[in-house]
């Protein structure tokens, strides 16, 4: 009897489930593949550029402090023994100082650059992300996902990327802004020769 009394609750209760309308709703997603976004947008060429010049700057006077520094090294070699042993001691230690404040100043440079343009892409990145975040609230998406060096998808249809709407979005607005500064910056010149 407790048999029948448990099968039939099952059944019923397999019925009643069989019977009832499930709703799924779809989530309508899409993805970015950040590391093309960073790549292909004018804006983070931009910076790289500027940081890739500032570097070569910097480098190029260091270098001529480098230059000197190999040519006091070469002239301290010649003539180590011909001026004696006190002042090969004395010359020694000061180029070894000087060496040392050149790999110091080597250090400090690298630091700078890296600290400087960090903080640009930290805030190139923050703009993205409200771009993004904006284009998903736009679109109506439930989730938009990142993909690149740190992948959180790995697979997706090439049907939900919308990397290339992205790209292209940041970059026509990176160039009205550029336009916008190239406009107000010529009109106090125009004021000036009149």
């Amino acid at each position: 009897m407790i048999k029948k009394t448990v099968i039939l609750f099952a059944f019923a209760i397999a019925f009643i489930s069989c019977n009832k309308t499930t709703e799924t709703k779809e989530f309508k997603t899409a993805y970015i593949d950040t590391s093309k976004l960073m790549e292909e947008s004018t804006e983070a060429k931009d910076i790289e550029a500027k940081y890739k010049d500032k570097a070569k700057v910097m480098g190029n006077q260091l270098e001529a402090e480098v230059a000197r520094f190999k040519s006091e090294a070469a002239s301290f070699r010649q003539n180590a023994q011909a001026n004696g042993q006190a002042w090969a001691q004395q010359k020694g230690t000061e180029l070894q100082k000087r060496e040392q404040e050149l790999n110091y100043a080597q250090q400090a440079m690298l630091q700078q650059l890296q600290q400087e343009s960090g903080v640009e892409m930290d805030s190139l990145v923050k703009s993205y992300r409200n771009v993004i975040k904006e284009f998903g609230k736009e679109k109506k998406f439930d989730y938009v996902y990142g993909t690149g060096e740190a992948a959180s998808i790995l697979y997706a249809k090439d049907s939900y990327d919308i990397s290339k709407e992205i790209i292209k979005m940041v970059n026509d607005k990176y160039k009205s802004t550029d336009k916008k500064e190239a406009v107000s910056k010529e009109e106090p010149a125009k004021e000036a020769k009149k």
